[in-house]
């Protein structure tokens, strides 16, 4: 399984474990994985996806290679990286031995020059593995409707904040969505497809819809008011990609693409995966039964994935606050420590859950504010949330935040993803004091680049005490005066 700390990936893998299949994770760092609920029941094998030695070494002994590899919303050529990645996964499958390849692409019709760059990459990638020489079911899907999806991300944000909407005409293209739940069955069931099958597949739910129709079914599901759509023909895919950046959580980088591929129609042209893999019982789900079984995923904070857990802007090789070699640098430091009269399992239940809608404890005018300048520079925002109400995992998305590093009860070290002329770290932490004391710790980190980074710095030295020393009054004296954190909830595929 590559993938497995991306949307379908993370939803996949303990699918495939509830059908009885042994599994193995390939990952660029391990570490990652270390706290998802099923990490105890696959094997992690380290391997960057560009590394031929690496991934022929995690493919040893495996007999169905998913392959769930994307980099889109990465910034650059997202298509050269995907080619590459698929050609090292290719060679390395036939090298190993392996018995099939499961991909999960785009559905694509009509003049490939017509395409997207985001369908034709997928389409190129699809060829690619085709080409691998082990049997290979290529599964195309449209839109992807389950909490969490950057897809459902945009049709919820969109349809929620505008009543009225003065759209493209991409919005009359018609599209073929399918609940994430049947995309995961059809991915499981691929593991036993017989060795002759090698070949492509759409797969869809049983409504074809434009995606005006959609945001209209998605108001009537949410029991919104009937929207009103206008369409002109004049919002270029940049514009619309800013535009969607500005109204939802999904960055532009990772709107273009998908905005530009709504210009195509994906509709399903076959439907021929039935004679292998059987309907669910009851059938596919209806769109208008899917974005209910996601909104009631979000309601009762049950999101086990999200689109931006795949969606990391650093760089492997991007420093830790930690790091020696950081050594003789500039590196600037705002530290803070309180006694708090709490037990240490309630002020890290409240670290924990942090973020999202339950705020940051500190100005929240400046950090809304932070949020929409990040907007405007094209970065991820303020808006993007939470997956999990109350738990956090390594790599989770967290507004302008990453999640670097979890030590239970102990420290949350979070990595700043929003546009700066340096990088930047913020620590959270619990510690025994003296007498037994519980200490909460602060630190927030940055180190700057060139002259911008020192005046950034610089420039908002005075505030810290507002924002910071605000952030550590109100942490530790919600902490004394609530002891009882969130729920952690059980997750679901909706």
């Amino acid at each position: 399984m590559t993938g497995a700390s991306g949307y379908v990936g993370g939803r996949l893998v303990p699918e495939l474990l509830g059908s009885g299949h042994a599994v193995r994770c390939m990952a660029r760092d391990s570490g990652k994985l270390g706290d998802r609920p099923w990490s105890g029941d696959v094997q992690v094998s380290q391997a960057d996806a560009t590394d031929p030695n690496a991934v022929r070494r995690a493919l040893e002994g495996v007999d169905v290679a998913y392959y769930l590899v994307h980099s889109l919303g990465l910034g650059g050529s997202f298509e050269q990286r995907d080619r590459a990645a698929a050609r090292v996964f290719a060679d390395g499958a036939k090298s190993a031995g392996v018995r099939r390849i499961v991909y999960l692409g785009g559905i694509v019709s009509g003049d490939p020059l017509d395409l997207s760059p985001h369908l034709r990459s997928r389409a190129e990638v699809g060829d690619i593995l085709l080409g691998s020489g082990v049997p290979t079911a290529v599964l195309q899907a449209a839109v992807i409707i389950g909490s969490g999806s950057a897809s459902f991300e945009m049709l919820r944000y969109l349809t929620e904040r505008l009543p009225v909407m003065v759209t493209p005409k991409w919005v009359h293209t018609r599209i073929q969505p399918i609940a994430v739940r049947d995309v995961l069955g059809y991915l499981v069931g691929c593991a036993t497809l017989p060795p002759a099958v090698s070949r492509r597949f759409d797969i869809g739910g049983p409504d074809i819809l434009t995606y005006a129709a959609m945001m209209r079914r998605y108001a009537e599901v949410a029991g919104l008011p009937p929207r009103v759509i206008i369409s002109v023909p004049l919002l270029t895919p940049r514009l619309s990609s800013l535009w969607v950046g500005l109204v939802t959580p999904v960055p532009a980088a990772l709107a273009r693409p998908l905005v530009e591929s709504l210009r195509n129609e994906v509709v399903c042209s076959e439907h021929d995966i039935s004679a292998y893999l059987a309907d669910p019982p009851g059938g596919l789900v209806p769109v208008n039964q899917a974005i209910d079984l996601a909104l009631r995923n979000i309601r009762d904070g049950a999101v086990a994935t999200r689109w931006s857990s795949a969606a990391t802007a650093g760089a492997p090789s991007d420093p830790l606050p930690s790091d020696p070699a950081w050594a003789g640098g500039s590196l600037y430091v705002d530290e803070r420590a309180k006694i708090v009269d709490a037990q240490p399992e309630a002020l890290w239940r409240l670290i924990e859950g942090i973020g999202g809608e339950n705020g940051w404890y500190s100005f929240p005018a400046a950090w809304a504010a932070r949020g929409l300048l990040d907007r405007l520079a094209g970065g991820v925002g303020l808006r993007r949330g939470r997956r999990d109400p109350g738990r956090l995992l390594v790599d989770d998305a967290l507004d302008f935040w990453r999640v670097e590093a979890i030590e239970p009860r102990s420290l949350l070290r979070l990595r700043a993803e929003m546009k700066l002329p340096g990088q930047a770290w913020l620590e959270l932490s619990v510690t025994r004091g003296q007498a037994g004391r519980t200490v909460y710790g602060q630190r927030a980190i940055f180190r700057p680049h060139g002259l911008m980074g020192q005046a950034y710095w610089w420039s908002l030295r005075p505030f810290h005490g507002l924002v910071f020393g605000g952030m550590l009054r109100n942490i530790t004296a919600t902490a004394e005066q609530a002891p009882h954190g969130p729920d952690i909830r059980a997750r679901s595929p909706g």
